[in-house]
């Protein structure tokens, strides 16, 4: 077991455990949080406070900053966003091609943000939509995985809901919002390393694990 100290203006950084996997941020011999060695503090770019406008907008917690002025606290919690798995007559999965970074080019479900007021039935059957122009009849919730998705520098925290939805018109499909391409890919054809963000790997990964092949088992009712 190892351990190491840093420094810096605002704090001390002490890494220890087996694998150093761990740092745990003190200031002047106070505990402050514990995060993995691979992230940083999710508002490490948040150098003000979003209340007052102080720069006295320290680590607080593993998850939030407090302002040294006004004492506000914020605290960054996870996005919540959807993802669909869609399957046609033959068992055949739809899969979309990333137009947009991160992960441009790379296989996609359709998915995205929930907006602001929006249940997550509501938030996935509003971006099959935008994504694909099908309409989604039914959402039934099969399970979440939380994600880290980069945006614009900024690392953005999500907790992904997966849901199997079911269309009865694919005749209106073609892409568009986030998606280039839309294309459907037999179950045996689904490699999940295509998949370009980590949740939805594991997604597919757990999806294909539930689901036999369509000698072998027949469509969703």
């Amino acid at each position: 077991m190892g351990q190491r100290s840093e420094k810096n203006a605002n704090s001390t950084f002490i890494s220890y455990g087996m694998y150093d996997h761990y740092y745990v941020f003190m200031k002047d011999n106070r505990y402050l949080c514990t995060l993995k060695n691979d992230m940083e503090h999710p508002l490490e770019q948040f150098k003000h406070c979003p209340k007052c406008g102080a720069a006295g907008f320290r680590v607080h917690d593993f998850k939030s900053k407090r302002c040294g002025k006004c004492g506000f606290t914020y605290y960054f919690n996870a996005s919540a966003a959807t993802a669909a798995f869609i399957l046609n007559e033959r068992e055949e999965l739809l899969v979309c091609r990333r137009k947009n970074d991160p992960a441009k080019g790379t296989w996609d479900l359709p998915g995205g943000f929930i907006d602001p007021d929006e249940t997550a039935e509501e938030g996935i059957r509003r971006e099959i939509k935008e994504e694909t122009s099908l309409e989604a009849r039914e959402c039934r919730y099969l399970f979440s995985l939380p994600n880290r998705y980069e945006y614009a520098g900024f690392t953005v925290h999500t907790l992904d809901l997966f849901f199997l939805c079911r269309v009865d018109d694919f005749r209106p499909l073609a892409a568009h919002d986030d998606a280039s391409e839309c294309f459907f890919l037999p179950l045996r054809d689904i490699r999940p390393s295509q998949f370009g963000l980590a949740s939805i790997r594991k997604a597919a990964t757990l999806f294909l694990q539930t689901r036999r092949f369509p000698d072998e088992s027949p469509a969703m009712e």
